[in-house]
């Protein structure tokens, strides 16, 4: 009986967050500031691939988030706060400065970014055995220095300052087809390798030891799980630039709603991160018509505080 409720349940949330992503969606490509009434030119070129973007970006980063707590095992764990965002970034002003503006090279940049900055926390915690809030620490440290590193090749090449100006602070108005088409292809291969992954990131979340008496190579494993991460969000941040706390604040949600279980829970974090970015690039855009913010700094407020509760939450944790 209660199988079965469960059951019911989680249809319902997957339901409502499909629901919730067209809904979001439908509303992105009709609102704007040139109002209901559009130009086909300025639907497909620029309402439609923006729409996309923040679906795409928003699925990408929140099951990210997902994954990165259940593999480190540490509830505040995500892409914006240990560093993978800010790696993504120093990889796409590298190829920027290198004048690599090819979708498929900025896409894989981001990636080679991501996956270095999610190697060092991870070696580090591995190596040091260090405590979950450690490992947070070490990250926001690991973020402060490759943001530098980004910094510092922005003022010493103008022409890739110019081009990632937007991309620091993070927003879609500048999305093309050209740079997204490539990260679109990445985003949703690793989603669906993900869902096949389920059951394993499940017995990972049981502890190395049970794990391990299960059968399963813990390290291999949890080396796949962090390198889709890594793909996700380097490919998110390759065009939607550095969005911080999505993966902090959905997969959080999603948790409550829905539970641990992986096979509800990503494709839970999937739907509502990107109906949530969606949503919150549209207020971006229209709440201080005719001038847009940047959807980062929304971000970024309404982030920032939940960050400092969770840590508060989870001081007396190791």
């Amino acid at each position: 009986m209660n199988s079965l409720k469960r059951s019911s349940r989680n249809r319902i949330f997957l339901t409502c967050g499909a629901l919730l992503l067209l809904i979001s969606a439908v509303l992105s490509l009709c609102i704007g500031s040139s109002g209901f009434a559009v130009s086909g030119a300025i639907f497909r070129y620029v309402r439609l691939p923006r729409t996309c973007a923040c679906l795409l970006a928003g699925a990408g980063l929140a099951a990210a988030g997902a994954v990165l707590q259940s593999v480190l095992a540490n509830p505040l764990a995500s892409p914006g706060i240990i560093g993978v965002n800010a790696g993504a970034g120093l990889g796409v002003t590298v190829c920027c400065a290198a004048g690599a503006l090819s979708g498929w090279m900025i896409s894989g940049a981001a990636f080679l970014g991501s996956l270095s900055a999610v190697t060092v926390i991870t070696l580090a915690a591995y190596r040091t055995g260090a405590s979950r809030s450690t490992v947070i620490l070490g990250g926001v440290a690991v973020n402060s220095l490759l943001n530098a590193f980004s910094e510092s090749v922005a003022v010493l090449n103008p022409d890739a300052a110019a081009l990632t100006t937007e991309f620091r602070v993070g927003g879609f108005s500048a999305v093309s087809h050209v740079r997204l088409v490539p990260a679109a292809v990445l985003i949703l291969a690793a989603l669906a390798l993900l869902m096949t992954l389920s059951n394993e990131l499940d017995v990972l979340t049981l502890g190395d030891e049970t794990a391990q008496g299960l059968g399963m190579s813990v390290r291999r494993t949890k080396t796949v799980f962090l390198l889709l991460a890594a793909l996700l969000a380097g490919a998110s941040v390759s065009f939607a630039g550095l969005l911080g706390f999505i993966g902090l604040i959905v997969p959080h949600f999603a948790r409550k709603i829905a539970g641990n279980e992986s096979r509800i829970l990503l494709p839970v974090c999937a739907l509502y991160g990107g109906a949530f970015v969606t949503l919150c690039d549209l207020i971006a855009r229209v709440a201080f018509a005719p001038y847009e913010l940047p959807v980062g700094i929304l971000m970024s407020v309404i982030g920032a505080p939940f960050f400092v509760l969770l840590l508060m939450k989870h001081k007396g944790g190791d």
